[in-house]
């Protein structure tokens, strides 16, 4: 739901019509990034604060700092928040804002990917380790080279293969690498450097990883959205064309690549044959949520698929103070996730 509408909304009866709780009610906390590790849920969300930031479209009101990780049994049990699991004071490179994460394992060993922006203003992708799925996690001293932008997605390929998957346009800097190298002009305007209404969308970037899933194995492609003809998703395709968010799952043998559309409040997703896509859209996920973002992931437990979600329910609208949810999701018989709407009517 836009920005706009939040002063129109009676908070208690739209609590009463959400389809999920909030997992955890101390803290704030969105883009959920769900994982099943040893028979359990990992969620490595980012923990929303009150900075006192000013609502602006570079998101520079999200002043998250740190992130903990939180955990359950199943799908219907309790949310466990392990506590601190990592700081952006003990990131040697990065200097604020530690938005969207999301987690690996290999080996016994957890990965913790995450976007900062870097003391020269650029966001870039960095790599923390642990032993213990919820940390604490020891950060890389540098950022992943070659990384730019925000929102990591870790997908492990039934081959053993990782990929990275990356981007997000705005406060999320994907449009001002458009030439290779970062453009820092006009830095106040969210949509300078953006296509043309007509021409095609920017594409979310995706990039296998090294063996030790410490850096690319190779130069990030796009991702490349097509409508069913075959083309291109367009710029002024708002309701279809990716923002950010992106998550990769595996469902019959086919890649679903799923992200948000940002400024118009939806989850959707394409299907392909491939971990680099193309994908081919498909439709929506989830209906906008209150609040002005939308951001997700999608994971198996025992049979069953899941959507963890956010909005903005638990702060009565307050944009940048979230909270997760969950609920399940279903596909038709063609393999079409079935569109979720967040409240009751």
């Amino acid at each position: 739901m836009p920005e706009d509408n939040i002063t129109q909304i009676d908070f208690d009866d739209l609590n009463k019509r959400a389809i999920s709780q909030p997992l955890v009610k101390h803290i704030y906390t969105a883009d959920p990034s769900a994982h099943v590790f040893n028979g359990k849920i990992y969620i490595y969300p980012s923990h929303d604060i009150d900075a006192g930031d000013a609502f602006d479209d570079l998101g520079s009101h999200f002043a998250m700092e740190d992130y903990h990780i939180l955990s359950m049994d199943s799908p219907q049990s309790e949310a466990v928040d392990n506590g601190l699991a990592l700081h952006v004071k003990d990131v040697p490179w990065a200097a604020k804002q530690m938005w969207a994460p999301d987690a690996a394992e290999k080996d016994g060993r957890y990965y913790l990917f995450f976007p900062a922006k870097a003391h020269d203003g650029i966001f870039r992708i960095g790599v923390a380790t642990s032993t213990s799925p919820v940390g604490p996690f020891t950060p890389e001293p540098e950022a992943i080279n070659g990384s730019f932008s925000i929102d990591p997605a870790v997908f492990k390929d039934e081959d053993g293969s990782y990929y990275l998957y990356f981007g997000g346009i705005w406060g999320g800097q994907l449009q001002r690498w458009r030439t290779g190298q970062f453009n820092g002009e006009q830095p106040d305007s969210p949509v300078a450097f953006l296509p043309a209404d007509d021409e095609p969308a920017l594409c979310a970037k995706v990039a296998r990883l090294t063996g030790d899933l410490l850096e690319f194995a190779e130069a990030p492609k796009d991702v490349l959205i097509v409508d069913e003809q075959g083309n291109p998703l367009l710029n002024g395709d708002n309701d279809r064309r990716f923002f950010e968010g992106s998550w990769m799952h595996k469902y019959n043998g086919k890649y679903y690549f799923s992200y948000s559309t940002g400024d118009t409040h939806f989850l959707c997703y394409g299907i392909g044959d491939s971990p680099y896509g193309p994908f081919t859209y498909a439709g929506k996920i989830l209906e906008p949520v209150v609040g002005w973002t939308s951001h997700h992931s999608i994971c198996e437990f025992n049979g069953k698929w899941y959507l963890f979600y956010h909005d903005s329910s638990l702060s009565k609208g307050i944009t940048h103070l979230r909270c997760v949810k969950v609920t399940e999701i279903t596909y038709d018989t063609d393999g079409r996730i079935q569109t979720i709407n967040p409240y009751n009517a």
